[in-house]
């Protein structure tokens, strides 16, 4: 490992001299049909690219930001940025034109690169009160505006620079390992973001580590669906792919997921615990719905199936008749599930979130295991990570290569190494209180480590809930558990120095609407429907499915539905789909400060 590159630009290089043979290195969706870019036409537009931003005067150290939805032109400017020895920030598209604003303002970015006309108009309402910000440059061949630049006309200038090829190259892998890389700005649950600084040896480091225990390689494919402008799948699905030769093929949105794994069949998927809720979901709701016959048979498969992965993960011998069963059980229904999502899935990645045991359980014994790891923005993110060899469900793995990982007195997770960031952007005492004296980041989450290396997660450290009776809960895995349900959407639970916890629910409306119409309900409008007691009844019982494991105290005593699932739009989810609690607090503040009141009325009593 030691003799891999130890830059960004180094590992670019090295994967662009490594693969020039290769037919295929991204692939997208364009005019209906999927087209495939080689080596060497990526390496053709990162050089034009890198030279033409030089040719416009970005100097080492510079900032450029990227405000784009997952494409090839993202990987295209993130190398060329990186090659010209400038600092890139990466902009969500899914955020507003003033959370936009902040961003570039707070960053001082001095070019930013926008993919469509919608993004360039969010851009452009707030232009004028951005003074550092010289070139707006477009990805689509449309746009058109005041003060911007096409993708071609800088690939044309950079053609034209005084610094040719080689020059260009040697000058780019002059980037040192404690140089500046990126910044990224964290979608945070409360506040105005941070930008986290992020280094070419950080990142670098990172990838290095994370190839060293997780196994791809040239003959793999991925399906890059989560935001490019987050971390886990920028060093993931971006670097690590690229690095090992793995084709990145581009979802076309988040909502043609399902579609895009059947058309592109890949054999490597990162991405949050939601997909592997909603893909659970769909397949108890498909037994659910079915026949009596349908329903017995998925039920026995789901036991059959958890009984073999149990005796797989504990390293212990399968009885013949326990593989038999697991067999058939594959061929009447894991293989179908498989099929959905392309059926070459060797495994997924799972980061972001905590990871429901009793789906992982489901997905292993199906033949798609999910290797859930841990870490955050400010550690390039991976700390620890689930391998094939040395899989615990219901942790986070072990410590990747190079990383240190200890539990602090009060049960914080602490790490240091090659992968902690520089600190946040303009932000010293905010840094100095993230990372000690002696290099120790501290996550903000509760955790515990056990004999084996393997990590487990608690809790982050500021979303524990203190009843008014003196309990501490965790609410992000009862969260978990509730998500599990077909009717359940998202929920959040609440009661921080409440005398109880409550449950406010999201409903999943599809399934949701169809159970009310055979119910005989009548309703107009979904404010109706969540109103209608029976409706309540029903989203009740269905979350109590689920809670049968919870210590009394933590189980919600009331429950509360709304009438629209949560978005990013709405402010209730980050980028990356995490709740964004205080916002839903404050959204339903007086339905929440209702159901209180009626509940002191009725004698609810203390958890």
């Amino acid at each position: 490992m030691n003799g891999e590159p130890q830059t960004l630009t180094g590992l670019y290089f090295t994967a662009i001299d490594r693969y020039a043979a290769r037919p295929v290195a991204l692939r997208a969706k364009r005019d209906g049909a999927w087209r495939d870019l080689g080596y060497p036409t990526v390496a053709a537009r990162v050089e034009g690219l890198s030279r033409g931003l030089l040719s416009l005067g970005i100097a080492p150290g510079d900032r450029v930001a990227i405000l784009s939805e997952n494409r090839p032109e993202w990987a295209f400017v993130d190398f060329a940025a990186l090659a010209a020895r400038a600092v890139d920030v990466p902009v969500y598209p899914t955020l507003t034109a003033r959370q936009i604003h902040f961003i570039l303002q707070d960053s001082g970015a001095r070019a930013v690169f926008v993919s469509t006309a919608a993004q360039y108009a969010k851009l452009a309402s707030v232009r004028h009160e951005l003074p550092a910000l010289e070139w707006i440059i477009g990805f689509d061949t449309d746009l058109a505006g005041p003060d911007l630049l096409s993708l071609e006309a800088l690939e044309r200038s950079g053609h034209a620079h005084a610094l040719d090829g080689e020059a260009w190259r040697r000058r780019a892998l002059q980037a040192r390992p404690d140089e500046l890389a990126t910044i990224i700005y964290t979608s945070g649950t409360t506040g105005d973001p941070k930008g986290v600084m992020l280094t070419h040896g950080n990142i670098a480091s990172n990838v290095r580590a994370g190839v060293a225990v997780l196994p791809v390689s040239d003959t793999d494919e991925c399906l890059s669906l989560l935001p490019l402008s987050h971390i886990f799948e920028r060093m993931t699905g971006h670097y690590a792919m690229f690095h090992s030769g793995v084709v990145i093929n581009y979802a076309q949105s988040i909502d043609t997921v399902p579609p895009d794994l059947l058309a592109m069949r890949p054999t490597v998927v990162a991405a949050v615990p939601r997909l592997y809720e909603k893909i659970y979901a769909r397949a108890l709701e498909s037994a659910v719905q079915g026949s009596p016959l349908t329903r017995t048979i998925f039920f026995w498969a789901k036991r059959v199936g958890e009984q073999w992965a149990d005796l797989r993960l504990a390293g212990k011998p399968v009885p013949a008749a326990l593989a038999v069963q697991r067999a058939i059980a594959d061929r009447l229904v894991f293989r179908k599930i498989r099929a959905r999502v392309g059926g070459r899935l060797r495994y997924f990645l799972s980061g972001g979130a905590p990871l429901s045991p009793e789906i992982a359980r489901f997905f292993l014994a199906a033949g798609m295991p999910i290797l859930e790891g841990y870490g955050l923005t400010e550690t390039s993110p991976v700390i620890t990570v689930n391998t094939p060899t040395h899989h615990r469900i219901g942790t986070v793995g072990r410590a990747v290569p190079g990383v240190e990982v200890m539990i602090a007195p009060d049960g914080e997770i602490l790490t240091r190494g090659p992968h902690v960031m520089r600190g946040y952007f303009g932000k010293p005492a905010e840094t100095a209180e993230a990372i000690d004296p002696d290099g120790w980041f501290h996550t903000g989450d509760i955790g515990e480590i056990d004999p084996d290396g393997f990590l487990r997660i608690t809790d982050r450290k500021k979303d524990l809930i203190a009843t008014a009776g003196g309990k501490k809960i965790a609410p992000q895995p009862i969260e978990g558990l509730l998500r599990q349900n077909p009717f359940i959407a998202n929920a959040v639970i609440l009661g921080d120095r409440r005398k109880f916890p409550i449950a406010l629910i999201a409903p999943n409306f599809e399934p949701l609407e169809a159970w009310a119409r055979a119910a005989g309900l009548d309703w107009h409008t979904r404010q109706e429907l969540v109103a209608l007691p029976a409706v309540l009844a029903h989203l009740e019982s269905e979350a109590k499915k689920h809670l049968r494991d919870l210590a009394r105290f933590e189980v919600p005593k009331r429950f509360l539905a709304v009438a629209r699932e949560f978005s990013i739009e709405s402010g209730e989810l980050t980028p990356k789909l995490s709740v964004k609690r205080r916002v839903v607090e404050a959204h339903y503040r007086d339905q929440i400060d209702a159901l209180y009141r009626e509940a002191e009325v009725h004698g609810t009593g203390e958890a």
